[in-house]
């Protein structure tokens, strides 16, 4: 099945997932062991503020190729699973969520299909059942969206479950960005992918951390950092606009010459000047989401901080 003198590094990030931890690893250390006994497994605390740090303890304490890592504060999905990407020294590195909708017992496919070449096995959901339907619809709605906006094409439906080769790992952690989307940094690194089929699983405890909200503003980060579209568009709005000024005063024009000219009309003026106050401010925006990343940028800033490790090192677990 794999090459026994390989190693495998599996990446979770974990946040507020106490009830998750122990089933996830009763399920993941078996399928791992039929595979290789080469393995690790890099399980990343993203700030969590309920018993999910003691929970990795206790895993790890059961088996020592089980490794922490745990950051300062809650940095987000993205810089946890930099992280431990980061960090994982696996000659094939298998991402996935801590919450047990990824199913383990899939690895198996993935690592068959890697066998054959292919750098990036990425996990395809098979429908979206367990999700609501407004839910269902905006990410179907952001990946249309986001197809015609970039020149990056990510498949839909795919997320972070995917076992990558060393390559891969090597290309993204050679990233230096702080802004990070990493659905689209999986495409944009490139090499060959293929998708392997898997059935979602109903959360077995606890709730999405994600909300409408969070949803959107992920997707608008995703569309800004692979796209300028956004400020193509207003210079698309301005020409627009523009064609209809000139036009509209042919039209006055016209009929001053023709039947004179009549008392103008204040709400007309009043409605003008608003409609395009409002369009400036909304592009002046646009313009600040691309300048604020700039500014983000140029600081410079670790994308997280580390907190503490246990099982990188001969003390780490004193």
């Amino acid at each position: 099945m794999s090459n026994p003198t390989s190693h495998l590094s599996v990446v979770i990030p974990f946040y507020n997932e106490f009830d998750n931890t122990g089933p996830l690893f009763e399920r993941l250390l078996p399928v791992l062991n039929s595979i290789t006994k080469n393995w690790e497994v890099i399980c990343v605390d993203d700030g969590s503020d309920d018993d999910t740090m003691a929970a990795l303890i206790e895993a790890r304490a059961t088996d020592k190729r089980v490794r922490i890592i745990k950051l300062s504060r809650n940095f987000g999905k993205e810089a946890a699973v930099s992280a431990g990407l980061l960090d994982a020294s696996g000659d094939q590195v298998l991402l996935m969520d801590g919450d047990l909708q990824h199913p383990p017992e899939t690895l198996v496919e993935m690592m068959e299909i890697q066998e054959r070449g292919v750098d990036v096995v990425y996990g395809l959901r098979r429908s979206r059942k367990t999700e609501g339907r407004l839910r269902s619809g905006l990410s179907s709605a952001f990946y249309h969206m986001f197809s015609g906006a970039s020149d990056v094409r990510i498949p839909a439906d795919a997320g972070d479950f995917r076992l990558m080769s060393r390559r891969v790992v090597d290309a993204l952690n050679a990233l230096p960005e702080q802004k990070r989307f990493m659905k689209g940094l999986y495409a944009w690194v490139g090499f060959s992918q293929q998708p392997v089929l898997y059935d979602v699983e109903a959360r077995r405890s606890g709730t999405s951390k994600w909300s409408i909200s969070q949803l959107f503003g992920y997707a608008w980060n995703g569309v800004v950092s692979f796209s300028a579209a956004p400020l193509r568009m207003w210079s698309v709005i301005g020409i627009c606009i523009a064609a209809l000024a000139v036009a509209y005063a042919a039209w006055v024009t016209i009929e001053t010459l023709a039947f004179g000219r009549d008392v103008p009309g204040y709400a007309t003026l009043v409605v003008a000047i608003f409609f395009l106050g409002g369009l400036q401010l909304l592009s002046i925006g646009v313009l600040g989401e691309y300048i604020a990343r700039i500014f983000a940028e140029t600081k410079q800033r670790p994308l997280f901080i580390v907190e503490e490790k246990r099982g990188f090192d001969a003390d780490s677990d004193a």
